[in-house]
């Protein structure tokens, strides 16, 4: 598959105005905070206006600093309660809360309390100030300068958890997990709230993004951030984003700074990205974002050939099991519950929901070795004879030979030639003990003995189903695996395996009556 350039559209921001950025003044005195506010009541930086937070101790200030965790600036004297409760709010936000990001500024009346070059040397603060030397010019570049520093860190923060992201999913999205693609389109969106100049919280009502997919008419979202949270909301973008990209009309609601990138693979669109920034961005931004936008793009490719891989191998599956059920009538709805048993058996052992399912198509497989046994033997009503017992023993190793040209057919290989093997040693081909093979094989033999004994076959008829788990539990540690048998029997306590039951025994009477 090529994939096509983007292309952006641009137009008008719907979002909230941007929230200000938040200073946290610590002073005992009032007046130097109600001077700080008028010195800094015109402030503004990168559009944003500025909050001030006042705490009147160190005390005080902790209970802010739990109540808002987006802070950009500390100012914070030194003596108050104590000579050096300052400094120990310093050590506070940076060793307790583990909070790097906030600058702090340390600006006192005081300096012979707290000499600037023992305090720069031993704590972390970002700079020191005498409250004589901090005019109202000097006080607005010094807190201007600390809120740039603040947002730049966040920038960084940001993008760099963005590329965790991205990085930790990328070895798995050839795997193509649910996860791993979630967190692939997460990460991309937090690059590019990154790219945007916005902090972290500031995503709510400032910038607004999504990642989302298009199945013709059907649009998946893959990850979102800021008021998305509102499905109206995100209903209305929804529909906005459809008519652009799949009908080329732009939307009346769209304003200037309005980003909407589709997501191209074989020039269709398969999905887009949308955006609300603040302000206008560089061509170098947009650049990175179509960048970003071109990932996703690659991504979404893999996820449609690994789908298209995957329902062929299921299809090849399918086919196998068909022939095996035309083969021999007898094992066909067989098959199909040997599917079911394995899956339950399978969770109830801690394999995950995607393995499980696997191990379930893979066990679909495990007489597909009978194709190569004579019809005569397979359909005799009676007891086989030892030399007939020999030949049927053939078709665990006419399975593995079927299936023995495939890595994609290695799990199924296995349980088809060893779903026979035993727990003592004792089984066929090979009479190795099962624990040498793999879990799925000994989860196999357990379920298909049992349906086998509840069913009934032209050579016998159906056992209760109490005498079947007698069976089963009087031959676990000698023929079957204890663990295997344990997570069965727990299984069938609660129920789950009833209706297999049930349709074992109804659908041979089924079939019995077509022969008639």
């Amino acid at each position: 598959m090529k994939l096509t350039r983007q292309t952006s559209t641009t137009a008008p921001l719907r979002g909230d105005a941007a929230p200000p950025w938040k200073l946290l003044v610590v002073d005992d005195e009032p007046d130097v905070c109600t001077v700080t506010r008028l010195c800094l009541k015109d402030f503004r930086f990168a559009e944003r206006g500025l909050e001030i937070l006042q705490a009147g101790s160190a005390y005080e200030a902790k209970a802010t600093l739990a109540a808002h965790n987006d802070i950009a600036v500390a100012l914070v004297d030194i003596v108050m309660e104590t000579d050096d409760a300052g400094l120990r709010l310093v050590e506070y936000i940076r060793k307790t809360l583990g909070n790097h990001m906030i600058r702090i500024i340390i600006r006192t009346g005081q300096p012979g309390a707290a000499p600037e070059r023992f305090v720069i040397d031993h704590y972390d603060i970002d700079d020191y100030k005498d409250k004589t030397e901090l005019t109202a010019t000097r006080l607005y570049t010094t807190v201007r300068t600390a809120i740039k520093s603040y947002s730049d860190l966040k920038i960084i923060d940001l993008s760099r958890a963005g590329l965790s992201h991205v990085l930790a999913a990328a070895p798995d999205i050839y795997r193509l997990t649910n996860t791993s693609m979630s967190e692939f389109f997460e990460g991309v969106l937090t690059q590019i709230v990154g790219l945007c100049r916005l902090s972290e919280t500031s995503c709510i009502g400032t910038l607004d993004g999504i990642v989302a997919t298009i199945d013709g008419q059907e649009i998946q979202v893959r990850a979102a951030c800021g008021n998305f949270a509102d499905s109206t909301r995100f209903e209305e973008i929804r529909s906005d984003c459809s008519t652009m990209i799949l009908h080329g009309r732009k939307p009346n609601t769209f304003s200037e700074r309005v980003i909407v990138i589709p997501l191209i693979v074989e020039s269709r669109p398969v999905g887009f990205i949308y955006i609300e920034p603040t302000r206008e961005l560089p061509s170098a931004d947009r650049n990175l974002i179509m960048v970003l936008a071109q990932q996703c793009s690659s991504a979404l490719e893999n996820i449609r050939l690994h789908t298209d891989i995957k329902e062929s191998f299921d299809q090849a599956i399918d086919m196998l099991a068909e022939v095996a059920e035309f083969k021999d009538k007898t094992t066909g709805d067989h098959i199909q519950r040997i599917d079911h048993y394995t899956k339950a058996v399978a969770r109830e052992l801690g394999v995950s929901e995607d393995e499980a399912v696997l191990w379930g198509s893979a066990s679909r497989l495990h007489d597909v070795g009978k194709i190569g046994i004579p019809d005569a033997l397979l359909q005799k009503p009676g007891k086989l004879t030892a030399e007939e017992f020999v030949e049927i023993q053939k078709h665990t190793r006419i399975g593995k030979a079927i299936l023995g040209r495939s890595n994609f057919m290695r799990i199924a290989r296995e349980v088809a030639m060893h779903h026979h093997e035993r727990w003592d040693g004792k089984g066929y081909p090979e009479g190795r003990p099962s624990r040498e093979y793999s879990l799925l094989t000994r989860i196999v033999s357990v379920v298909d003995v049992f349906d086998a004994l509840v069913s009934p076959r032209s050579y016998k008829n159906s056992w209760t189903t109490e005498d079947a788990l007698n069976e089963i539990r009087q031959n676990t540690g000698t023929q079957f695996d204890p663990t295997v048998v344990a997570a069965f029997m727990a299984v069938h306590a609660r129920g789950d395996f009833n209706q297999l039951i049930e349709s074992a025994r109804t659908a041979a009477l089924s079939d019995s009556a077509e022969q008639q």
